[in-house]
C-alpha cells in the first residue's frame, strides 16, 4: 500500500507517544519523531533507540535550552508575567520553541503533516496547533487524542499497554504515575491523577526542582543579580560570577532547588474552559522575578510603569497562556515591553532561605529617579511643603463636587 505521507511527530520516549508512532506506521504513514531539549531530564540515547526500534524513520534532537531563556524566560522576566496571579507560565513558555523547531524540521525532512500527542481536554493542543497553522497555514496537522478511531480504541492506559504488548512497543515501565509532569529548564507542572482533587495536599515526594524547605539548608544563601534593560546579565554568589545567559539561569534553578523556593499549588482556568489544579515549582523564574520586580521600583517611572503592568503584563501573560505567541497582538505588546525597560539597569541583593527569597538591597549607577535627599523627612532641598496645598486643592476640586451631590441627594458620605 502507498505512503499516505510523511509526519513529523512530536516525540518523548513515553507510552503515550511510543503509541502514537507505531499507530500512525499502522495507518501507513512514514514518520519523524522530533524531540526538543528544553532543560528537561531525559534520557535521550534510550528515546533515539526507542523511536528506531518502532519503526520511525529518523530521530531529531534538538537542543533550545539558550533560545528558550534568552528568547522566552528572560521576556517573561521583563514583563513580570504571571497568569491569575500565580502561575508564572513555565509550560506556556516553552511551547513557541519547541512548535517552531517541528516546524522547522518537518520542513527540512519534507513532511507534509505534523502530530503530537497533547489531549483533546488540556492547554497544549492549542498552543501548538496555533503555533503550527501561523508558521505554515498549509500544514496538515493529525491530533490522534481528538480523533475517535484513535480515542475510541485507548480508553486508558491497559489499552496503550496491551498495544504495546502485542505490536512488540519497548515499554520500560508498567506501573503508572499517581499524576502527570511536564519538564523543563523554567519549571516542573504536575497535574491529573491524584491531584485531581484540590482539597487534598500534593504528595511530599512529588516535586522534582525544589527541595522541601522544611529540610533547607539552615544557612541562607546571598546572590547579587544584575539587570541591563530588564535583563538578568550577572549572577554573583559565594565569590563567583556568572554572565552566560544559560549558566546563570541554570545556577539559580540549583540555588532555588537547594533553598525550596518556588513552590505553588493552585486552580487555574483553561484556555478550553475548564478549571485545572496544577502544581508547579519553579525556582530559578520565582528568583528572577522577585529581583526584577524590586529594580524596577527603584529606576522606572511610575506612570510607565502602572501602564506597563495594567496592559502589558496582563496582556503578554495571557497571550502565552493562550498559545498566541506568533501573533500580531504579541508583537505589538512586545514592543512596548522593550521600550518599558530601557531604564531597568541596576542590581539586586537578596538572601535565600527555607522556601523564600529577601530582598537585602538594590542600587543603580546609571539610574537617577531616586534621590536620597529628596525623599528624606530630614531635608526640604528642591521641595516646600507649601506647595502640596495647592496639589491638594486642585486634587480636591472634583471630589468636593462629587461630596456635594452626595451630600444633595441624602447620601452623605460621613454617614453609614
Amino acid at each position: 500500500m502507498a505512503s499516505k505521507g510523511k509526519v513529523c511527530l512530536a516525540y518523548s520516549g513515553g507510552l503515550d507517544t511510543s503509541t502514537i508512532l507505531k499507530w500512525l506506521l499502522d495507518q501507513n504513514y512514514e514518520v519523524v519523531c522530533f524531540l526538543a531539549d528544553v532543560g528537561q531530564e531525559e534520557d535521550w540515547d534510550q528515546v533515539r533507540s526507542k523511536a528506531a526500534a518502532i519503526g520511525a524513520t529518523k530521530m531529531v534532537i534538538t537542543d533550545l535550552r539558550r533560545e528558550f531563556v534568552e528568547e522566552l524566560c528572560f521576556p517573561a522576566v521583563q514583563c513580570n508575567a504571571i497568569y491569575e496571579g500565580r502561575y508564572l507560565l513555565g509550560t506556556s513558555l516553552a511551547r513557541p520553541v519547541i512548535a517552531r523547531a517541528q516546524m522547522k524540521v518537518a520542513a527540512e525532512e519534507g513532511c507534509q503533516f505534523v502530530s503530537h500527542g497533547c489531549t483533546g481536554k488540556g492547554n497544549d493542543q492549542v498552543r501548538f496547533e496555533l503555533a503550527f497553522l501561523t508558521i505554515d497555514p498549509k500544514i496538515k496537522i493529525i491530533a490522534p487524542w481528538r480523533m475517535p478511531e484513535f480515542f475510541d480504541r485507548f480508553q486508558g492506559r491497559n489499552d496503550l499497554l496491551d498495544y504495546a504488548a502485542s505490536t512488540g512497543i519497548p515499554v520500560t515501565s508498567t506501573k503508572a504515575k499517581p499524576y502527570s509532569m511536564d519538564d523543563n529548564i523554567a519549571h516542573c507542572s504536575y497535574e491529573s491523577g491524584q491531584l485531581e482533587d484540590p482539597s487534598k495536599p500534593p504528595p511530599t515526594d512529588m516535586w522534582t526542582r525544589t527541595d522541601d524547605p522544611m529540610k533547607a539548608p539552615a544557612t541562607p544563601q546571598d546572590i547579587q543579580i544584575h539587570f541591563e534593560k530588564g535583563i538578568p546579565v550577572k549572577l554573583t554568589t559565594e565569590g563567583k560570577e556568572i554572565t552566560d545567559s544559560l549558566e546563570l539561569f541554570i545556577a539559580l534553578n540549583a540555588i532555588g532547588k537547594l533553598h525550596g523556593i518556588g513552590r505553588i499549588d493552585i486552580v487555574e482556568n483553561r484556555y478550553v474552559g475548564i478549571k485545572s489544579r496544577g502544581c508547579y515549582d519553579s525556582p530559578a523564574m520565582t528568583i528572577l522575578r522577585d529581583a526584577h520586580l524590586d529594580i524596577e521600583g527603584l529606576v522606572m517611572d511610575g506612570k510607565v510603569r502602572a501602564l506597563r503592568d495594567q496592559f502589558v503584563t496582563h496582556a503578554w501573560s495571557e497571550i502565552l497562556y493562550n498559545g498566541l505567541y506568533f501573533s500580531p497582538e504579541r508583537e505589538f505588546i512586545q514592543n512596548s515591553l522593550v521600550y518599558s525597560q530601557k531604564s531597568v539597569n541596576g542590581e539586586v541583593r537578596m538572601r535565600c532561605y527555607r522556601g523564600n527569597v529577601f530582598i537585602l538591597g538594590r542600587s543603580s549607577e546609571t539610574e537617577k529617579l531616586y534621590s536620597e535627599e529628596e525623599s528624606s523627612m530630614d531635608s526640604l532641598v528642591d521641595f516646600s511643603p507649601v506647595d502640596t496645598t495647592g496639589f491638594i486643592n486642585i486634587n480636591a476640586i472634583r471630589l468636593k463636587k462629587y461630596g456635594q451631590a452626595k451630600l444633595e441627594a441624602g447620601e452623605g458620605l460621613g454617614t453609614k
